[in-house]
C-alpha cells in the first residue's frame, strides 16, 4: 500500500464515523467516488441592448408635439406631423415626436369639432364631418368627434 492510501485509510474523519479500516482497505480502490462529470453551465443570454437614447431633434419634436397637444389641441395625427415639419423637423423626427405622445386621437377629434362649432359655427353635421376628414382625422375619429357635439 502506498503512503497516500494509508493516510486516507487512517483519516481521523473516517475513524470518527466508525468505518472499519479493514473494510476500507479492501474496498478503497473499488469504493472510490467516480470522477465527477463535467458540468456544462450555459452562460445566460446577454441582456438586450438598451434602447438608443433619443436624439436632440427627437427630444425637441417630442416636446413640441406635447406643447401643441396641451396648449392648442384639436390636431389629427397627420395634421400634427405636418405642423412639426412646417417648423423644420424632419419627417422622421416629426413622426417620432407625435407617436411617442400616445395621444387619444378621438379626444383630439372631439376637441377640434367643438372648436369649429364654437369659433366658426354654421356647420351642418356633414359639413363638420367633411372638415374633420380634411384636417386629417380618420373616418372613425371624425365620426366620433362629430358625435360628441350633438349634431
Amino acid at each position: 500500500m502506498n503512503t497516500r492510501k494509508r493516510n486516507f485509510l487512517r483519516s481521523p474523519k473516517l475513524l470518527m464515523l466508525g468505518i472499519p479500516t479493514v473494510f476500507l482497505a479492501q474496498c478503497a480502490p473499488q469504493c472510490a467516488p467516480a470522477p465527477a462529470e463535467p458540468i456544462s453551465v450555459e452562460a445566460p443570454a446577454p441582456a438586450p441592448a438598451p434602447a438608443p437614447a433619443e436624439t436632440v431633434a427627437q427630444r425637441e419634436a417630442r416636446k413640441s408635439a406635447a406643447d401643441y397637444l396641451t396648449y392648442v389641441g384639436g390636431f389629427s395625427r397627420s395634421g400634427l406631423i405636418e405642423q412639426l415639419e412646417y417648423e423644420g423637423f424632419s419627417n422622421a423626427d416629426a413622426i417620432y415626436g407625435v407617436d411617442i405622445a400616445n395621444t387619444d386621437w378621438n379626444a383630439q377629434a372631439a376637441q377640434s369639432a367643438a372648436d369649429y362649432l364654437k369659433y366658426v359655427g354654421g356647420f351642418s353635421r356633414q359639413a363638420l364631418l367633411d372638415q374633420l376628414l380634411y384636417e386629417g382625422f380618420s373616418p372613425a375619429e371624425a365620426e366620433y368627434g362629430v358625435s360628441t357635439t350633438g349634431l
